[in-house]
């Protein structure tokens, strides 16, 4: 499989994941399903519904199960997004190249739909047709993996870290993006897994390279990264004294760990022969992308 292929699946798992949300979200017509509908549906690279749309396909699980799945990750990485703008959090004006929702609408809005995206991922999951057993095991995990033993509890720690005596350590950092970033990743790639009763380990040990891969290339685009393309503020992390991969590693070491954890990544796929071929490209695509 080449890279045109990767970017067609990745290009047909937006456009289905799309679709369904589209198609099952709340009606627009007040202001926070608008507003709901504005935060999921506004672009993105949707690579957490692709890496559960390709892993329930490695496990024979059928596209049109895994959709609410797909739906799901994205509601709930949708509410992350949409909070961590927030003033008292980030304080980001822009998005995806648009204005952030509480600069759209106003602070409260971007509150409550943060909230109604949280609770819509749930909803979801609860209609997957699936194994009541897996089914469970998805709600579970995703609580988790969302929660403050995982994306909120990395949040807190990257807050925390902006008044701290001392800059993160390297460990440190790489512990705090394990959960901010890397547990909703975790999470999606091993869904497919989860869904067929299989071994979850090799997915595991894949999405937990390819996590840290994307934040040190997140850090790199901090740094060398264009706005534009971004669709967001760079530099914002230098500018706040903050520790990075890349002020910890420096630019070069940064890009070289990072191409050394798309190779772990690659490796870890090795079970599932040429079937994983369009993961070892997502991870590769981690570090090549420009936003």
């Amino acid at each position: 499989m080449s890279v045109s292929t990767f970017n067609t699946a990745l290009e047909l798992a937006a456009n289905r994941v799309e679709g369904f949300l589209d198609a099952t979200l709340p009606a627009p017509d007040n202001t926070i399903s608008d507003a709901m509908r504005y935060a999921v549906l506004n672009g993105g690279k949707r690579l957490r519904a692709f890496l559960v749309m390709e892993s329930a396909a490695l496990h024979g699980i059928s596209a049109d199960t895994a959709d609410p799945v797909a739906a799901a990750i994205e509601c709930l990485h949708a509410y992350s997004l949409v909070h961590d703008d927030l003033p008292c959090m980030d304080d980001d004006d822009l998005r995806r190249g648009k204005p952030t929702v509480h600069i759209k609408w106003d602070e409260a809005t971007a509150v409550l739909v943060g909230d109604a995206l949280q609770t819509q991922a749930f909803q979801y999951l609860t209609g997957v047709t699936a194994d009541p057993s897996a089914v469970l095991r998805l709600v579970s995990s995703l609580a988790t993996a969302s929660g403050v033993a995982g994306m909120v509890g990395g949040q807190a720690m990257d807050i925390a870290a902006e008044t701290a005596a001392a800059p993160l350590t390297l460990k440190e950092i790489t512990a705090l993006q394990a959960l901010k970033t890397g547990a909703l990743i975790r999470w999606s790639a091993e869904a497919g897994a989860v869904l067929a009763g299989a071994n979850t380990t090799p997915l595991r040990t894949y999405a937990e390279a390819l996590g840290l891969a994307f934040q040190i290339q997140d850090d790199i685009l901090d740094v060398e990264g264009d706005a534009e393309a971004a669709g967001k503020r760079l530099r914002k992390d230098e500018a706040a004294g903050k520790a990075t991969f890349v002020s910890l590693l420096g630019l070069k070491g940064a890009k070289i760990r990072a191409r050394e954890l798309v190779d772990e990544a690659s490796a870890a796929l090795a079970p599932y022969g040429e079937s994983a071929e369009n993961l070892r490209q997502a991870a590769r695509y981690t570090i090549t992308r420009a936003n």
